[in-house]
């Protein structure tokens, strides 16, 4: 993957500026004095005045409150065996759109406003019609993977009822299913030039006795285009399952587990993030907590805070759900930190007093 993200910008660079768009001023937007966009600006209108949500926009994925005590038990018994397989059967893995999946609500968007509809482009080449024209849902939509969606407005806020998804797709990377009786409300409000709140909420009786949902914060992309991110192969070839893992295990003594317990704090690429050690048993266990906080898989963790079974491979290293963890001692025999091993590169939490 990093050659291919290399060769990817090296073709990029090699391209003249005009052809990517990717540094091109916007006309006839509210700029500060030093010529940059001012994103405090109020919020646009169309004719009708009305806000108008147009623009490019991007965020980071929410943070989903979903309590695991309002699972049906065949959803969560679903997504702990997507986790023995790595979550390799997730839409986005196999190359097939996310649908409502929380991630969806994160990453580049282009939204186009017109009187009658708002069009929401994605930058995986999938594309949703939210249909502003006063109609309301079918009782039975044919199933798709982006579902029917019509909006109204509440004063500034546009809320957009959506129905008629197919039940291939999750509601969470981690493997959380629904049915097609899934129906989502969101409520999408840009509260200046520069900035769009959502809040959604997930509905779906045969699957959650209880509704749940998230916000989502977006902020404008001016000045530039949007790339396309593809999806040019998928898991099907994937190997391996959380067994083969302890399968290679060595053992180690819990008194050398235990030096490892503590919080850890550093850097991800989405921002600070904290990890708790903990020793269960003769099982180490990593979770991320504060604002990533540990939503169960049974104890603990469906969503961002999945916790992870450290399998040691050493007394240093361990494998956690396919990432690789390297606790760091120094001469006095302290643990100073750990290092995470992901595809985009190693990450170092240093440990907390």
């Amino acid at each position: 993957m990093k050659h291919v993200f290399a060769f990817t910008v090296l073709i990029a660079l090699s391209l003249p500026a005009a052809a990517q768009w990717l540094d091109r001023p916007w006309p006839g937007i509210p700029r500060s004095p030093d010529g940059s966009p001012d994103l405090s600006a109020p919020a646009p209108r169309t004719p009708d005045g009305k806000p108008d949500l147009t623009g490019l926009w991007n965020g980071p994925p929410p943070v989903a409150d979903l309590d695991p005590a309002i699972l049906q038990p065949w959803v969560a018994d679903l997504a702990r065996d997507r986790q023995v397989e790595y979550y390799k059967a997730r839409p986005l893995f196999t190359c097939l759109p996310n649908g409502p999946e929380t991630e969806s609500a994160g990453g580049w968007k282009r939204y186009v406003q017109t009187p009658d509809m708002l069009v929401i482009l994605n930058e995986d080449l999938t594309w949703r019609v939210i249909h502003l024209d006063g109609r309301e849902l079918e009782t039975n939509p044919f199933p798709s993977f982006t579902g029917h969606s019509a909006g109204h407005w509440e004063g500034d806020t546009l809320v957009v009822e959506s129905n008629g998804f197919n039940d291939q797709t999750w509601v969470s990377r981690y493997g959380v299913s629904h049915t097609e009786a899934l129906r989502v409300t969101e409520r999408i409000t840009r509260t200046d030039f520069g900035h769009l709140q959502i809040e959604a909420t997930f509905s779906d009786p045969d699957a959650f006795t209880a509704p749940w949902g998230y916000t989502s914060a977006m902020r404008l992309q001016a000045d530039t285009g949007m790339l396309e991110s593809v999806c040019e192969r998928g898991s099907e070839t994937w190997e391996g399952r959380l067994t083969d893992a302890a399968d290679k295990g060595v053992s180690v003594s819990p008194d050398i587990l235990a030096k490892y317990v503590g919080s850890y704090r550093g850097i991800y690429t989405d921002g600070p993030r904290t990890y708790e050690v903990t020793l269960e048993g003769n099982e180490l266990i990593a979770k991320i907590v504060g604002n990533y906080s540990a939503l169960g898989l049974g104890a603990a963790g469906l969503e961002q805070g999945v916790p992870r079974t450290l399998v040691p491979l050493s007394e240093t290293l361990f494998d956690g759900l396919g990432l690789s963890y390297r606790f760091v001692v120094n001469d006095d025999g302290e643990v100073e930190s750990f290092i995470l091993s992901h595809v985009s590169g190693d990450y170092t939490y240093s440990r907390l007093p």
